[in-house]
């Protein structure tokens, strides 16, 4: 009720872009969970084939993101946001409609540079929409994503007993949706120019060293974060025998960010720098990966789970509020795009070495990938603890002033 509240509390186009995130995790989650054994299964290739398949489509949105960021100042971010969605659209009924390498890479490159332009586009405009209310406006983005994230893999499984080109075509009719809508919602805002070239932009962006040490230091909240999909599902399972229990891992994750999300972020804005906040959720990421490290079971399982989930909601609702202020405002999707980069660029490397902590953990020490993960989100902690204290993070912006409501209706 809540949420509902909070969020009719901001403009109509923040309201569709939080929709549209709940549509965009609800249509990508519903396909991509099950594509590599709708691969290997039902069209019959080979497990490198279907590496080349997924890796594609994962640089080309990994690889991309700067040129989604930067197109998005210099063309707005409205139109870009429609285009990714509009490439989507196309990309999943690819999946569905083609069967052979070529179209599937064509539809995995389409897919990758959809969320290419559309991930910094979106974050941008909410930045510029929700001006001094961008930590609760990010706070409802989470909320919404984490919500579409366990949608959509429960209505894939749903689909799935039907075949995959239904669920595939779903994935695409709901992109599509989405895309009429923003065309028909979503208001214009013309783009400021920056004052300098693509090239010059970048470098801008890349010279700001606080900003890159920052990008940095934010390695561990990433890499952490994509355990949800690595090894709490794998300890789940585990620790129960049973493939069901990923669904639970979720399910607490939701629940938790339903009920507590925006109280997080509204009580801490009050209180505290945002640096100071960002480095406590990152040391709450680290720490929920010791209960499975050192316990047996589901609980201690599900515990980390939670934890890792609280500390997701401390760090990242103040993280979106503090990238557009490292530089201009002409720049932020640019300074979005980067960041991005540089995070999936160490979600990718972290992945791989988690990953080759459980395979070592499998020879009689269990604990290592756990331990590993602790270690990284401490280190990240520190990382931006010691930026705070440089005072190299931007300032946090000015508290709210309670506006009378006849004027914030006019928002």
């Amino acid at each position: 009720m809540q949420t509902w509240h909070e969020m009719r509390r901001f403009p109509l186009a923040v309201r569709l872009l939080l929709v549209n995130q709940f549509g965009v995790n609800t249509g990508f989650y519903l396909l991509i969970p099950y594509l590599a054994t709708h691969l290997t299964e039902n069209l019959g290739l080979s497990a490198a084939v279907v590496g080349v398949v997924l890796g594609v489509r994962n640089l080309s949105q990994q690889g991309l993101f700067l040129i989604g960021g930067s197109a998005s100042d210099r063309l707005g971010a409205r139109g870009v946001i429609i285009a990714g969605c509009a490439l989507r659209t196309l990309g999943f009924a690819l999946f569905a409609l083609g069967d052979g390498l070529a179209v599937l890479l064509a539809a995995s490159v389409l897919s990758g540079v959809a969320g290419a332009l559309f991930n910094p586009a979106v974050r941008a405009y909410l930045a510029q929409e929700a001006g001094e209310r961008r930590a609760e406006a990010f706070a409802l983005f989470n909320v919404f994503a984490t919500t579409g994230a366990l949608v959509g893999p429960l209505l894939g499984s749903v689909l799935l007993l039907v075949d995959f080109r239904t669920s595939a075509l779903t994935a695409a009719g709901i992109f599509a949706v989405l895309t009429v809508a923003q065309a028909l919602v979503l208001p214009a805002r013309r783009a400021e120019p920056s004052g300098s070239t693509v090239l010059g932009d970048w470098r801008e962006v890349l010279g700001n060293r606080a900003f890159l040490a920052f990008a940095l230091a934010m390695v561990g909240m990433f890499t952490l974060e994509n355990q949800l999909y690595l090894l709490l599902p794998a300890g789940a399972r585990e620790a129960t025998g049973w493939d069901g229990a990923v669904g639970i891992v979720f399910l607490v994750g939701t629940v938790a960010n339903l009920a507590l999300q925006l109280r997080i972020t509204r009580s801490l804005k009050a209180w505290g720098s945002r640096g100071r906040w960002i480095a406590t959720g990152l040391t709450v990421m680290g720490l929920a990966f010791l209960p499975p490290a050192f316990l047996p079971g589901i609980v201690p399982v599900l515990a980390g789970a939670l934890l890792l989930y609280v500390g997701v909601m401390i760090a990242q609702p103040f993280v979106m509020e503090l990238i557009p202020g490292f530089g201009r405002p002409e720049l932020t999707g640019t300074y979005f795009g980067i960041f991005y980069v540089v995070s999936g660029v160490a979600a990718a490397l972290g992945n791989t070495a988690v990953g080759w902590a459980m395979d070592t953990g499998e020879r009689g020490a269990a604990w290592l990938p756990w331990l590993c993960c602790a270690c990284l989100g401490l280190a990240s902690a520190l990382g931006v603890a010691w930026l705070h204290r440089l005072h190299a993070l931007p300032a946090s912006p000015a508290p709210d002033v309670p506006t009378p409501a006849g004027e914030r209706s006019k928002a």
